[in-house]
């Protein structure tokens, strides 16, 4: 599978991507809104996060942006303080008061379970875009990274928001490392981590 650093020209089709992949995922679903989440909003709300990583140059696409991921380098944040006040500002605007304290409780809960001592590069999206899944596009382009990580010695974490793709990660090398509950509906999001060469 061809998986590339993407452009600038890419990112629009990456944050559809993303909006697609993640509108009904158990965590990132009712987090941003659920079924009544605009369109719009949420690739806004996507965009910023690839523009986060754009920064390393460290967002991949392939199939045409119908597969992404999102990668923060070792010592790398997600955003930049100004992207991280645009993302407060637009949740403000576009959920009403009790979801934008549990979407900002949520992100204070990713960053408490996320590992600060080893250095590492952080997987912090990954995405397969509906109409292309299940035809193992998402595990080729995460291989694919891996390697890359690979090559230059360095070990990766994540988080999985779904349950049903923690044994794919697995098979990618991954180990479970911990886990916790989200605000709104107690999903658990576990955190792996894998070493170098799995």
């Amino acid at each position: 599978m061809d998986v590339r650093p993407a452009t600038a020209e890419d990112l629009p089709a990456a944050a559809d991507t993303l909006m697609r992949a993640f509108r009904n995922d158990p965590v990132w679903g009712p987090a941003l809104g659920g079924v009544t989440a605009l369109e719009d909003d949420l690739r806004a709300y996507w965009s910023l996060y690839l523009e986060g990583a754009q920064r390393y140059e460290t967002v991949f696409t392939g199939a045409d942006a119908g597969t992404v991921s999102v990668w923060i380098p070792p010592g790398g944040t997600e955003l930049s303080e100004g992207q991280e006040s645009e993302l407060r500002a637009l949740a403000e605007r576009a959920l009403d008061a009790s979801h934008v304290a549990a979407l900002f409780e949520l992100w204070d809960r990713f960053d408490e379970n996320h590992p600060h001592e080893a250095p590492h590069a952080y997987l912090s999206l990954l995405a397969t875009r509906p109409s292309l899944a299940g035809h193992g596009y998402g595990q080729a382009h995460l291989a694919g990274d891996l390697a890359r990580w690979d090559a230059v010695g360095i070990p990766t974490y994540l988080e999985s928001s779904n349950p049903a793709n923690n044994h794919r990660y697995e098979r990618q090398g991954y180990l479970q490392v911990g886990q916790f509950e989200t605000v709104l509906d107690r999903a658990i999001v576990t955190t792996m981590w894998r070493r170098v060469g799995g």
